[in-house]
């Protein structure tokens, strides 16, 4: 079961089922996102699990764990997925019986036969070591048509339908405030090339026409990329995609993205976050303001879009530096690249998040909020929350309106509030095309 994957046929339904019906169970999955759930699917069910990715996903499965548990207490009650394991404590609270880490799919398979057969279920705790599993083509059968979900506006005002498919799953890096890494702790497993292709095949054969690579970095084995986007132009030459990349692998792989530009990359989204020095420290970015310069004027010499992604508030935000971080957006001529959410994102502090260890996020944090799945804190500066709510609010009622508009009154709105003299948004003069975009953009 699955309650939110940012507007995409969930993965994490599609791969677990693909293990458990091969062991002979008989398998339901439900995307609470595009479905409703219908009493008799749960209680006729032995085991329901959970596929918690991302934070909103783990906060509307809250509800449901409650409903499922009244619906059917003999239930076996799984959940699986990087929040999963981050809010073991509190999901346990819950009822939840089992909770899955990182390389999740033979873990519930060996669940489900244990049940099956009337043996004790394993538990695999977080410090299993990570496990080499001999994947598997995931099972779309059963989940809405991939026409219910997010579609591709590309650079000629076109649509496109979306897939999405995985290359890779971990993530090399350590980045403090990001969820893969209490999980993964800097491991990451390869995809073989046949599996990949075999899942965007069968996408294909239901109406896709671009493929999401939900990789949490798409070069952390770049040759291994490489050879997956060459195979997919080679077989599919009509059918883009997009892939996300960190800044440091951007300039350290340049020599790439030519091949992506090649086979049909619409678009690469990079965490850039910040363009705070200090801040970038804190969260370990592994990359500089200067480094980000140089990664959006490489991917313009291979005319690849860049689009960033940003946590544009955090406890060192100030009113000054926010509008700072505006002018580098505009400065960097990204205006049009980045969707309007990202001008509003909170920094999120979740249970287990690499950030709670260091000193300058401690001297911030408040108290757990079991209603939030996130620690409380406050910027010193009560204006800064105050305009980081005025910008959510400006981004939710003007979301018809343009980029580029929103951009303009965010930036009229922060220069007041700072009480700084605000200047006309830089504006490119040369023509540009239409940046391509996903019409439910990427957020936590």
């Amino acid at each position: 079961m699955a309650t939110y994957e940012m507007g995409r046929q969930p993965f994490g339904l599609a791969s677990p089922a693909a293990w458990l019906r091969n062991a002979g169970i008989e398998v339901t999955c439900v995307d609470l996102a595009r479905e409703r759930l219908r009493d008799d699917s749960v209680t006729q069910a032995q085991l329901v699990a959970f596929f918690l990715p991302m934070h909103m996903a783990t906060r509307l499965a809250v509800p449901v764990i409650r409903k499922i548990r009244s619906l059917k207490p003999s239930a076996h009650l799984c959940v699986y997925g990087l929040y999963a394991v981050l809010n073991e404590s509190l999901l346990h609270e819950l009822g939840v019986h089992s909770v899955l880490g990182a390389e999740f799919e033979s873990d519930l398979e060996a669940l489900a036969i244990a049940l099956r057969e009337g043996t004790p279920p394993p538990q695999p705790t977080a410090d299993t070591l990570l496990p080499h599993l001999a994947f598997k083509v995931p099972d779309r059968r059963g989940l809405p048509p991939p026409t219910r979900y997010a579609t591709l506006h590309d650079s000629t005002g076109a649509t496109r339908c979306v897939g999405y498919t995985e290359a890779s799953r971990g993530c090399r890096h350590t980045c403090r405030h990001c969820p893969i890494v209490p999980v993964y702790k800097g491991r990451f497993r390869i995809v073989p090339v046949n599996i990949v292709l075999a899942d965007i095949r069968n996408q294909v054969e239901m109406g896709v026409r671009h493929i999401t690579f939900g990789d949490p970095d798409f070069f952390n084995g770049p040759v291994h990329a490489i050879k997956v986007v060459q195979r997919l132009a080679d077989t599919y030459p009509d059918l883009t995609y997009d892939v996300t990349i960190k800044i440091e692998h951007l300039l350290a792989h340049a020599k790439y993205l030519a091949t992506l530009r090649d086979t049909g990359c619409a678009f690469v989204t990079s965490a850039v976050e910040s363009f705070d020095s200090h801040v970038l420290e804190i969260l370990n970015k592994g990359h500089t303001p200067r480094d980000i310069e140089r990664a959006v004027a490489a991917c313009r010499t291979a005319e690849l879009v860049l689009t960033p992604t940003f946590v544009a508030f955090t406890p060192w935000t100030t009113l000054e530096s926010y509008c700072a971080y505006l002018q580098a957006i505009a400065s960097l001529d990204l205006v049009d690249a980045v969707a309007p959410i990202q001008l509003a994102i909170r920094l999120l502090l979740p249970e287990g998040s690499s950030l709670l260890t260091h000193k300058e996020v401690a001297e911030v944090v408040g108290e757990f909020d079991k209603s939030m799945l996130s620690y409380s804190w406050f910027n010193a500066d009560p204006r800064v929350d105050a305009l980081q709510a005025e910008v959510i609010g400006l981004v939710g009622q003007h979301g018809t309106a343009s980029r580029r508009a929103i951009f303009e009154k965010i930036w009229t709105l922060a220069h007041e509030r700072a009480a700084l003299h605000c200047p006309p948004v830089v504006r490119n003069t040369q023509a540009r095309t239409a940046i391509p975009y996903l019409n439910e953009p990427w957020y936590c």
